[in-house]
């Protein structure tokens, strides 16, 4: 298996052009072989849920519906999510043969993607805990790998955001950022309305290892695109999918996955936080295993 694609310069020599359109079909494999690896692996093992019983200690004034993501998160995520789809399929779906102006369509849906990104660190560095997703949590890492290696430890109930959801949005960071970064020094080299091509910006060897870049991080899309769809679906993840279409999770869920005293939700009253500083509004959705957020995403 090739893993990069050259071609002559006019001076007869190899140029870098980008990686091999063999990765794509190995990034393909790679997912489906994953996924249907974890739909065994979670069908033959006999997982220990969370179950709420009578015996939970409800918190003062919690109210029924939790707010988890706003209206504001919601359509970054979507229009994120459309983005990022449209520019998977015009980067592949050509080299199966199928023809039409995907350089065009690629091109404007990088513009989409990179805009919601900028407005998504402006969002949750002015109105939300920027650093939220970023804790580490290396206790609640431990317990998590320990349920996965033995369904008889439960997995930890985690604050607002689950120990596997801030890893895999950290690795989306990378990923995101290094296809973005890439990808906008390839856009000078594109005729469009707002300026005229410009190849010579970069000597051809620096443009090929800046394809070879992009490419790498778009093959790994793939798979991290495909895993994402799939947990979505899953029947026990569903009501994470449905909260980032309503907006809310019921208390049900709420006591079952996560730890009150981690993620502290109230309803109309300020919450008290022991060791931390309580918000200065009523009714605030906070993440008490970080700091106190001043919206809920």
């Amino acid at each position: 298996m090739d893993l990069l694609r050259t071609a002559a310069n006019p001076w007869g020599q190899d140029m870098l052009i980008g990686v091999s359109w063999d990765l794509m079909y190995a990034a393909i494999i790679v997912s489906v072989v994953y996924l249907i690896g974890h739909a065994v692996w979670i069908k033959t093992r006999p997982a220990k849920e969370h179950v709420v019983t009578g015996d939970v200690d409800v918190p003062a004034g919690l109210p029924e519906r939790i707010p988890r993501h706003s209206v504001a998160a919601r359509v970054f995520h979507w229009t994120m999510s459309a983005s990022m789809l449209v520019l998977l399929a015009t980067a592949f779906v050509p080299v199966l043969g199928l023809q039409f102006p995907w350089v065009t369509i690629h091109w404007i849906a990088g513009v989409v993607l990179t805009a919601t990104i900028v407005y998504h660190v402006i969002h949750t560095i002015g109105w939300q805990d920027f650093w939220a997703m970023f804790q580490i949590g290396f206790d609640e890492g431990i317990a998590f790998l320990k349920h996965i290696l033995s369904p008889k430890d439960p997995a930890p109930k985690a604050g607002k955001y689950p120990f596997d959801h801030r890893m895999f949005h950290h690795v989306l960071v990378v990923v995101g950022l290094g296809v973005i970064a890439t990808g906008l020094l390839m856009f000078v080299r594109i005729d469009t309305p707002l300026w005229n091509p410009n190849p010579y910006l970069l000597a051809d060897s620096t443009w090929g290892v800046i394809y070879v870049m992009h490419g790498l991080f778009g093959v790994s899309l793939i798979f991290f695109t495909a895993a994402h769809i799939y947990f979505a679906l899953r029947p026990e993840k569903l009501w994470i999918t449905w909260s980032m279409i309503r907006g809310w999770i019921d208390r049900e869920h709420y006591l079952a996955h996560h730890d009150p005293a981690k993620w502290v939700v109230t309803e109309g009253t300020p919450p008290v936080v022991t060791g931390g500083t309580p918000p200065a509004a009523s009714g605030a959705v906070t993440d008490a295993s970080v700091s106190l957020p001043r919206e809920a995403e």
